[in-house]
């Protein structure tokens, strides 16, 4: 998979992501070579093979990026349906998990538009009482730079993608 030239895919496939389980999986290695995976509800990737999250409880990535900024981002679509329609064809017609590669940026103050982004996708949740804790007072960002993509091998089930 090109990340270039399926970068609109990718992003249709993270956004479907996000949908059906609310994050995704970001791995990044401590300064004693340590792999840990943090989960990232507020990922959002822009046009150019860039992105970026919000960066409110994190502890462990604003750490291992000092030392480390290489990191995996997996994105796994869980819709029940999803899965229950392609275990019953025999296939799966779009891919059901995407591994995207990168380096971690800047932290930095978001912008008046990424603001708006993120409250754009949480507005079905913005009554909760937990929407506040998990997205309330979202000021800072860190910008991702990715470089590869590999989609995620099942098999048969797979082979037609």
């Amino acid at each position: 998979m090109d990340i270039r030239k399926n970068w609109i895919e990718i992003r249709k496939h993270f956004n479907k992501c996000f949908r059906t389980n609310f994050h995704v999986s970001l791995a990044s290695v401590d300064k004693e070579g340590n792999p840990t995976v943090t989960p990232i509800g507020s990922l959002f990737l822009n046009s150019n093979q860039t992105g970026f999250y919000f960066e409110k409880f994190p502890t462990k990535l604003p750490e291992n990026s000092k030392d480390h900024k290489n990191i995996c981002i997996l994105g796994v679509n869980s819709s029940t349906f999803f899965w229950l329609t392609s275990l019953f064809r025999g296939k799966f017609n779009s891919h059901p998990a995407i591994k995207l590669y990168g380096q971690l940026g800047d932290k930095r103050k978001a912008t008046d538009i990424e603001i708006k982004r993120l409250n754009a996708r949480m507005r079905t949740t913005k009554l909760l009482k937990g929407n506040n804790y998990l997205w309330g007072n979202m000021e800072f960002v860190r910008e991702v730079t990715f470089t590869k993509v590999e989609k995620i091998n099942l098999g048969k089930m797979t082979e037609n993608l």
